[in-house]
């Protein structure tokens, strides 16, 4: 990826919004909220305004209006200007083209496995399902909810992270089920490293 002015991601939802019209960065948030954003962008009021100053810094976006009011404090009002615009087109089209390196923590977690007994490692994987289960009920439940309002193209990555937790959930069964029966460490002529490292596996061998 091209080194970015602002490379955190939430400029790029701040540029995108900006992109479809001027807001104060109070709407952006509410916006974000709305849309489901913040499932997969980090986002609190302080950071907001921080990539709002830094996106304004590197001229990437401007202030155009300052609303006034007797119930708000003074709201100013962004727009992208045409090098953010080009930024956020260029920086949007790398993120869905290229596959980028990324260090998830339970690929860790699952690299190092093989230190625990395999019945606690089966109870660990069986928990994370249950987990995983309840987080794609929340999420579908949030989809349904959130499509009756707002275009089902502003929830993409929403359904792209239900698609994931259902892969992971199937995959886990099948594991789970592996490591129960002995299936997941055998290898044809050679000692099992769970063999070694604990005598009590998930059964009789």
């Amino acid at each position: 990826m091209a080194k970015r002015k602002v490379s955190n991601l939430l400029a790029l939802a701040v540029l995108s919004l900006l992109n479809e019209r001027p807001m104060h960065p109070y709407e952006i948030g509410a916006v974000m909220r709305q849309r489901g954003l913040a499932d997969s962008i980090k986002i609190n009021t302080g950071s907001l305004y921080s990539v709002t100053e830094a996106l304004v810094r590197n001229q990437l976006i401007e202030p155009v209006e300052t609303l006034r009011d007797t119930k708000h404090p003074e709201r100013t009002v962004y727009a992208v200007t045409p090098a953010g615009r080009t930024e956020f087109l260029e920086w949007l089209r790398s993120l869905i083209r290229t596959p980028f390196k990324e260090y998830p923590q339970f690929a860790a977690g699952l690299a190092f496995m093989g230190h625990l007994a395999p019945r606690e490692a089966v109870a660990l994987l069986a928990e994370r399902c249950k987990l995983l289960a309840a987080d794609v009920a929340e999420i579908r439940s949030a989809i349904e909810a959130t499509a009756k309002f707002v275009d089902r193209l502003f929830l993409i990555e929403q359904e792209y992270s239900l698609t994931m937790r259902e892969a992971e959930v199937k995959w886990l069964h099948q594991l789970i089920e592996r490591i129960k029966d002995g299936t997941f460490t055998e290898q044809k002529g050679e000692q099992s490293a769970w063999k070694i490292t604990h005598p009590d596996p998930m059964r009789p061998h």
